[in-house]
This record gives C-alpha cells, structure tokens and sequence, in this order.
C-alpha cells in the first residue's frame, strides 16, 4: 500500500478531481468486489475504488482509467467493501490501555473512527489529562476524535474528584484540533433545574458549533425527560428498552445503543427499527465500555454490527448504524463514513456481511491490518510522572478502617444494601437484616451481603467511607479492590474479611493504581495500572490475559456474575439509580442526596 501521506480535502482536492478523470494515476485501486454504499443502502456488484492521498478519487463501475505504472491494485476476489467502522460513544480509559494501545488492540477489528469521552482520566488529572488523551489519540493511523468531558464530577455536591471541569476549561478545549464536542452530560439534573455551570459547558460547545454528548440515566420520560432535552444533548447512550429509543429519536437525539463488555442494550432497543419501523437513521450503535478482554477475544464495533444482525436488524441498517449515521450526527458525513469521493479511505474487505470477518482493513488509504494482524505502528506518548503515582492514601490502613459501627445499643440493624443487577449499568436499593457483634455490624455472606467500602485517594485523606453490598456472591475470607471506580476513581474495595480489605487497598497504593483480589490473606490476581490509576502501557494481550487471571480469581471467591469486574467499577457511579457509594457517603441517585446507611428502628 503507498506510502503517500493523508492529506486534508483541501490539500489533495486538485489530485482526487485529476484521478477521478483519469489524468492523474491513483495510488491504490480496489477491485473485483461488491461495494456496500451505505449512503443508498444498496450492494454495488463490481464497482471499484480509487484512493489518492488517502482519500476516495472515484467510486463506480470501472475504475481502470485510475491505474498508473506505479498504482497498487487490490483484488477483492469477490468480497465486500464496506466502510470502517465507527464508535460512536466509548471511553478509551475502560479498556484499561492508553490511546495507542487501545487502538492498537481495535484496528484488526475493522474500527477506523472513535469518539472517545476521557471523562475517567479528567475526574484524577483534569484538564491535564484530557489533552494527554487527546494529544496521543492525534498520533494514531486512524481517526480518534475526543469529546471534552463535562462533568467531574459528576454530580457536584455527592462525590469528590481529584480535579474539577469548569466551562472555562470546556472553552478551552473547543479550541483543540481534535474535539469534536462535550461529552456525555451525566448531570442530568442539574440540566434539568437549568444549573448555570451546565448550560455554560452546553452553551460553549454550541457556540464552537460541535456537539453536545448526552446521559439521561432516569426511567423517568415525564417532564424531567423533555427538559432534558430542551437542554441541548444531542445524543444519548443510557437507554434500555424499546419506549427509550424512541423517546429519543422523537426528542431529536440519536439513541446510541450500546454492546459493550457488560451493557446489553441493543437487543431491547433495535426492534424500534426492527419491528416498530422507525426511520434508522437516528439510530447509532456505540459500545461505551470495552475491557481489554472483550476487545483481544470478541471484538469491537465488529462484535456490536454482527449483534444488531442477530438480534433481527437488516446487515445493511446495522451497517449504517456503526458507519454513516455516526459520521452525519457528528457533522463528518463529508469526511468519513461511507465509501464516496471526497472521503477518507477508510474500508474493510470482508467476505460475508453477517457473520463480518474482517480479512483487510485499510484507514485513511493504508493497510492497517491483515487478517487480525496490525500492519502499522501506533505512536504512544511520553506519559509524565505527573501522570503516574497517582494513589495517595494519606496513611497505611488497618482492618479497623473498614469496621461499620452500629448504632448504639444495637443488637441487629436493618442496613441499605448497594443491589448489583447482572449486565446492567442501574443498582437496586436493597435492605438486610444484620447482625451486630461487639459493636461492629458483619456482612451476611449466606444472604450474599458483603462489604464495600470507598477509599480516598485523590488527595490523601485517610477517608474510608464503609456499606454493604449485594450480588457477587463471595464466599470465604477475600477482598478485592479497583482504582477504577467510575466516574471519581477513588478505590473500590469490597471484600467479606476486613483485613483482607486493608491488604488489597495498600497493596494498589503501593502499585500505583489497578485492581487486585485477595484471598486468606494472600494476592492471587493483580492487574497494574500505573497511568492515573486507570491504564497500563503493557499490550492488549498481556493485560487482557492479568484481567483474565482476575476475572478466575474472583470465581475463586465464589463470584459466579457474568462481567462481575464492570460491575465493581460502577458502584461508586453516582448518576445511575439506585442506590451507589461515594467519598462523602451512602448515595440515594434517585433523590440525588446523601442517605444514611441503616434504617431507622
């Protein structure tokens, strides 16, 4: 494939018009397939594909007046071209990689455009970390496109963040070659009771003409819902059943439906489209959190594009909905996208559209990936030490930490317990009778009630805020504990053995960050993540295989819950009901207010 460099539509605008009339020769040409042009839904037997500059000159039935002396041909031997794939709402940050490495572990997958939210890097760096972000996903061979993130935290007044995002900084970003608008707006709340902060972030990414990421986490599709939308997101990726699609489409926001490692919400979507009949063109399919596990055996977009097909979608429609749709609702339909002139020479050579094995993958007019292998490298920055020792726990803890003190007097407590639902981002509010034993209430492992308890670590506190929480079944004296801790990332540690729960949480602080399992006392899975606490530099493979050796370590532990690490990442998530911990306490998301953890007698 050439070695021409990409250039901009303006750059190479005079050469795509020479090739496509055959007076100048074309650096590739691709034939002998079946195009998929997304932009009339239809499949294009024999039609043929010339690049220049690393953009499509022409795209029609005979491409041969583009072939020079030195022009590479490909013969697709019957295969699809279809464009590459788009994601549409992710964070980079939940794959456990850097920007390099996650796109390193994706581009064998057929994804060529990403529009990242690297909300979990600027709730621990700020500003800082988000134009680190932004700045490696820059360097890479295919399109990465970052959101500015809008709410760290996430909902002021319940959670503490190790840095905070103010409009001033989300005007500042607007400037950034690489933004292409705010991400995903989880305060819901204060949009809806008009928060000046809010409507500031809105109202600066409006005015610099991008758009606005939506996150309306509420069953509610009452008033709160169409003040919500008044307020300017233009998209939203929370919805889980069919009446939220299409509240949203007729809301004007695209309703992104999400596959990732532990959301399944496209199947309850789809049939909006697929049964309802609804106008697919607002429609987009997103994975939003990918751990590196799912991408390095399962897939990426790939994987979500062939669930949409199995769960009755049309191949093309799910199609548009990972390509097309998702560069027009972020004004890049010119760029990317479709395979149309002008754009950049972003496709995929497969040789079935339903099971879409992604045999070549090519981005911005060079091969990027053959046969699940990447063919090119994929530049990383020089984190700085500013980047790294992030976990400042202010002391050594002790078992005694994590002790819950009953009320006074207390033989047995009635105490709120965090419900974990399996595949799905909401909690239930659960209660549980427990008992006390010299003062301290125990966890109930035969009724699965174990510990969880939020540790400080942003600024060295020495906070530990303690609950109980439901769900993941462990048995035995254990513990587990994770920097990852959407959206504030301090530390998670839930755990049946208190002292075990003091061992994990010094062990991250002495690691720099990532999640480790303990059982009687002793490590048996570690996963380091030393860049914020939330990625490691380490290929895809090798931390996929430690989160494996993780993921065992907690069914060691008797966890049998299906995506049971994403669902201790999310328990300190305090914009998704119902009920989730956080620095400042116990945390109702359905009043959003702090509440007490026992019952009153």
């Amino acid at each position: 494939m050439s070695d021409t460099p990409f250039k901009s539509w303006p750059e190479s605008a005079a050469r795509l018009v020479a090739v496509a009339a055959g007076r100048e020769p074309a650096d590739c040409v691709i034939r002998g397939g079946k195009l998929v042009n997304v932009q009339s839904r239809e499949v294009l037997d024999g039609w043929q594909v010339a690049i220049a500059d690393g953009r499509f000159a022409y795209v029609g039935p005979d491409a041969g007046h583009c072939i020079g002396p030195d022009t590479e041909v490909i013969e697709a031997d019957g295969r699809y071209l279809i464009p590459g794939l788009c994601d549409a709402h992710m964070h980079i940050e939940s794959g456990m990689l850097t920007p390099a490495g996650f796109a390193r572990a994706v581009i064998p997958h057929g994804t060529t455009t990403m529009f990242t939210d690297p909300h979990e890097i600027a709730n621990v760096l700020g500003l800082d970390g988000v134009r680190m972000m932004h700045d490696e996903a820059m360097l890479q061979p295919v399109n990465i496109f970052t959101e500015m993130p809008s709410c760290a935290p996430s909902a002021p007044g319940l959670e503490t963040t190790g840095f905070e995002i103010s409009a001033e900084d989300v005007a500042e970003a607007m400037t950034w070659p690489g933004i292409i608008g705010l991400g995903e707006m989880m305060n819901f709340p204060g949009v809806v009771n008009a928060d000046p902060k809010m409507l500031a972030e809105i109202a600066a990414t409006q005015v610099a003409g991008k758009i606005v990421g939506g996150h309306y986490a509420s069953p509610d599709l009452g008033t709160a819902f169409h003040a919500y939308a008044a307020g300017g997101p233009a998209d939203d990726h929370e919805g889980t059943c069919e009446a939220d699609a299409i509240a949203r489409v007729r809301q004007g926001m695209r309703a992104m439906m999400r596959l990732g490692s532990a959301w399944y919400d496209v199947e309850t979507q789809i049939t909006a489209v697929t049964e309802k009949g609804l106008d697919p063109r607002n429609f987009i399919l997103c994975t939003d959190d990918s751990h590196s596990g799912t991408l390095v055996h399962d897939g990426h977009m790939n994987r979500v594009v062939r669930h949409a097909i199995a769960c009755g979608c049309d191949p093309l429609v799910a199609l548009q909905m990972a390509t097309i749709n998702t560069a027009t609702h972020f004004g890049l339909e010119r760029e990317l996208g479709s395979i149309a002139p002008g754009r950049r020479a972003d496709v995929i050579l497969t040789s079935d559209l339903v099971t879409l094995p992604i045999e070549q993958v090519i981005a911005r007019g060079r091969t990027v990936a053959m046969d699940g292998k990447i063919t090119v490298e994929t530049p990383h920055l020089d984190w700085p030490d500013s980047a790294r020792g992030t976990v400042h726990l202010g002391k050594t803890l002790s078992a005694a930490n994590f002790e819950i003190i009953a009320p006074e007097g207390a033989n047995r407590v009635t105490a709120k317990v965090i419900g974990v639902v399996e595949n799905q981002a909401p909690t239930r509010a659960l209660t549980a009778e427990l008992e006390v034993r010299d003062g301290i209430v125990d966890g109930d492992a035969a009724a699965d009630v174990a510990q969880i308890a939020l540790v400080e670590r942003h600024r060295g506190t020495g906070g530990v805020v303690n609950g109980f929480v439901s769900g993941f079944g462990y048995t035995g004296n254990m513990a587990m504990a994770s920097t990852v801790a959407h959206d504030s990332h301090h530390m998670i540690v839930v755990g049946t053995s208190r002292t075990d729960m003091a061992l994990a949480a010094n062990r991250l602080g002495e690691v720099g960050g990532g999640i480790t399992v303990f059982r009687d006392g002793r490590e048996i899975a570690l996963v380091e993540l030393p860049i914020a606490g939330l990625m490691s530099e380490e290929p895809a493979e090798i931390v996929a295989a430690k989160a494996q050796a993780m993921v065992e370590a907690m069914a060691a532990c008797g966890c049998t819950l299906n995506n049971a690490y994403m669902q201790h990442s999310l328990l300190a998530l305090v914009v998704i009901p119902e009920l989730r911990i956080s620095d400042l306490g116990l945390v109702d998301v359905t009043a959003f207010k702090i509440t007490d953890l026992f019952e009153e007698p």
